[in-house]
C-alpha cells in the first residue's frame, strides 16, 4: 500500500470537488428560497429533514460494498457480482425510502408545524420520492468506482449533475418556488446516475457487462448486508434525529426554522472534507495488512478531516455577515445565525472527525460499533432536544448537538482501537 497521505489525498480531492459541486447546488437552492419567502425556505428544510436521512441511508448502504470491492482493485471484473448483489439491497431500500418521503406533509402536521409552512409543500414530496427511486435504481456505481481506485471518474457525474441542477434552480425557483427545487433535483439525479454508470462501464473488465441484478445470491447478499445495513441504520438514525431537530426548531417560528436551515447547510459544507476523506480512506483500511497500517491510515484521515473543518469554519467566523447574508435578507434570521457560529464550529470539527472514524470502522467491516455509538449519542440528543430548545432556544439546541458530536467521536474511537487490533488475524465473519 502506498503512502496513506498520498493515497487518501489523490482519491479525496476529486471526491471533495464533486461533493462541493453538490453542496453549491444546495446552497443555491437555500439562498433562492430564502430570498423568495421565509416560509418556502422552512418548507424545503422540513422536506429535506426526511429526504436527507433517506438518501444518506441509501448512500451508506452502498458504501458497505467498499471492503468487499477494494481487494479486487487489480481485477475489476471480479467486483461485478458484488455490484449486482448490492443493487438488490438498494432497490428495496429505495422503495421504503420513497414511501417515507411521501409522508412529509403528515409528519409536518403531526409535529405542530405552522400552517404557513405546510401550505408550501404542494407536489414537492412526490418529486422528492421520485428522486429517491432514481438513486436506488442506479445505486452503487460511484461506490464501486471509489473502491476500485477510480475516484476521478466520480467527479464527472458530480459536475454534470450540479450544472444541470443550478441552471434549473435559477430558472425554475423564481417561478415555481419549492416545486422548482424538486424538479431540478430529479433532473440532476437522473444525469448523475446516467453518467456514473457510463463511467463504470468504461472500467477495464466491466465494459459490455450488464450491471442490473440477476439471480439473487442470498449468502453473498447477506454477507454484504451485515456491513451495509448497520451503516444505513447508523446514518438513518443520525439524519432522522437531525431532521427531527428541524421540526423542533420550527416550533420557535418560521425565523427559527430558517436560521436552523442555514446553520445545517453550513454544517454540511463544513463536513465535505470529512466525507471525501472517509470515502477515500475506507478502501485503504480494508486493504491494510496490519494494525499499525490501519491505524496510520485512520490517523491521517482524522487529521485531514479536522483540518478541512477548521479551515471551513473560518469563513462564517470572519466573514459572517457576508456569508450568512447570501442565504437570507431577514435581519433577525441573520443575527440569530451569527450568534450560533461558535457552537457550529465545535459541532463541525467533532462531526468531521466522527465521519472519518466511522469510515475507518467500515473499512474494518465493523460498522456495528458505529451503530451503537449513534444509538447512544443521538438517542440522548433526541430525548433532550425539545426541552432544551423550549428552555434555551436555538442556542440550547446547537449546544446539545455539539456535545453529542464529541460523545459519538469518543465512542467510535474506542471501537476502532479495539477492532483494528485484529487486522491481519485469520478472517472471521463480519458481525452485526
Amino acid at each position: 500500500m502506498s503512502s496513506p497521505h498520498r493515497a487518501i489525498l489523490s482519491a479525496a480531492v476529486p471526491l471533495f470537488l464533486s461533493m462541493s459541486a453538490g453542496i453549491v447546488a444546495q446552497l443555491v437552492s437555500t439562498a433562492l428560497l430564502g430570498h423568495r419567502a421565509t416560509a418556502a425556505l422552512a418548507a424545503f428544510a422540513l422536506a429535506g429533514a426526511v429526504l436527507n436521512p433517506v438518501t444518506a441511508a441509501l448512500a451508506a448502504g452502498l458504501r458497505g460494498m467498499t471492503p468487499f470491492v477494494a481487494p479486487h482493485r487489480e481485477s475489476p471484473a471480479e467486483a461485478l457480482p458484488i455490484l449486482r448483489d448490492a443493487r438488490w439491497l438498494t432497490v428495496a431500500l429505495g422503495a421504503v425510502g420513497a414511501g417515507a418521503v411521501l409522508c412529509v406533509p403528515l409528519i409536518a402536521r403531526a409535529s405542530g408545524v405552522p400552517g404557513e409552512v405546510t401550505a408550501e409543500f404542494g407536489m414537492l414530496p412526490p418529486l422528492l420520492a421520485l428522486n429517491v427511486l432514481l438513486l436506488s435504481a442506479g445505486g452503487g456505481a460511484n461506490a464501486v468506482l471509489i473502491a476500485l481506485g477510480r475516484s476521478r471518474q466520480v467527479l464527472w457525474s458530480g459536475l454534470s449533475s450540479t450544472a444541470v441542477e443550478v441552471v434549473l434552480l435559477l430558472t425554475l425557483v423564481p417561478w415555481l418556488g419549492v416545486h422548482g427545487t424538486g424538479i431540478a433535483l430529479v433532473a440532476s439525479t437522473a444525469v448523475a446516475v446516467t453518467v456514473s454508470n457510463a463511467c463504470l462501464l468504461r472500467v477495464p473488465g466491466l465494459a459490455g457487462q450488464p450491471l442490473w441484478p440477476g439471480r439473487p445470491r442470498s449468502r453473498e447478499i447477506l454477507s454484504m448486508a451485515r456491513v451495509g445495513i448497520p451503516m444505513s441504520a447508523t446514518v438513518l438514525i443520525k439524519f432522522t434525529v437531525l431532521g427531527g431537530l428541524t421540526y423542533v426548531a420550527a416550533r420557535t417560528g418560521a425565523r427559527g426554522a430558517a436560521a436552523h436551515a442555514i446553520l445545517r447547510s453550513l454544517a454540511e459544507f463544513l463536513a465535505l472534507t470529512a466525507f471525501a476523506v472517509g470515502q477515500a480512506s475506507a478502501p485503504e483500511i480494508a486493504r491494510a495488512a496490519s494494525p499499525a497500517a490501519a491505524r496510520l491510515v485512520n490517523r491521517v484521515a482524522l487529521l485531514l478531516a479536522a483540518t478541512g473543518a477548521v479551515a471551513g469554519v473560518l469563513l462564517p467566523a470572519f466573514l459572517g455577515t457576508f456569508v450568512v447574508g447570501l442565504f437570507t435578507s431577514d435581519a433577525e434570521v441573520l443575527a440569530l445565525v451569527l450568534t450560533l457560529v461558535p457552537l457550529l464550529a465545535v459541532h463541525a470539527v467533532a462531526n468531521s472527525c466522527g465521519i472519518a472514524m466511522s469510515a475507518g470502522l467500515t473499512g474494518l467491516r465493523r460498522p456495528a460499533w458505529g451503530l451503537g455509538s449513534a444509538v447512544a449519542g443521538y438517542g440522548l440528543l433526541a430525548l433532550i432536544a425539545a426541552p432544551v430548545t423550549a428552555a434555551r432556544g436555538l442556542t440550547g439546541l446547537w449546544a446539545a448537538m455539539a456535545v453529542t458530536s464529541v460523545l459519538i467521536l469518543v465512542l467510535q474511537g474506542g471501537g476502532f482501537l479495539r477492532h483494528s487490533a485484529r487486522v491481519g488475524a485469520p478472517a472471521e465473519p463480519a458481525r452485526t
